[in-house]
């Protein structure tokens, strides 16, 4: 399965990412899953990590840790809050 991972604001910034392409391992299904596999990466990554404040969207639209990522999806992580 394979997503396109998009990072804004102070994520951006922290990570030195604004999107990436990922191939998603067995075992990553939702998107609190997507965040913990992210978060092991270690380092700066730990960012996204549980109990970290993040939002997240899928396709544009703000959903929870416990909905499922779908092949072809575009998922955005940012801060709370973000400006312009």
């Amino acid at each position: 399965m394979s997503i396109k991972v998009l990072y804004f604001a102070s994520l951006r910034e922290t990570l030195g990412y604004s999107h990436e392409t990922l191939t998603l391992p067995a075992g990553v299904a939702t998107l609190g899953d997507l965040r913990s596999h992210l978060a092991r990466r270690g380092g700066v990554w730990e960012s996204l990590g549980e109990g970290r404040n993040v939002r997240a969207a899928i396709n544009q639209e703000m959903v929870g840790a416990e909905v499922v990522v779908a092949d072809r999806d575009e998922i955005a992580f940012f801060p709370p809050v973000t400006g312009g």
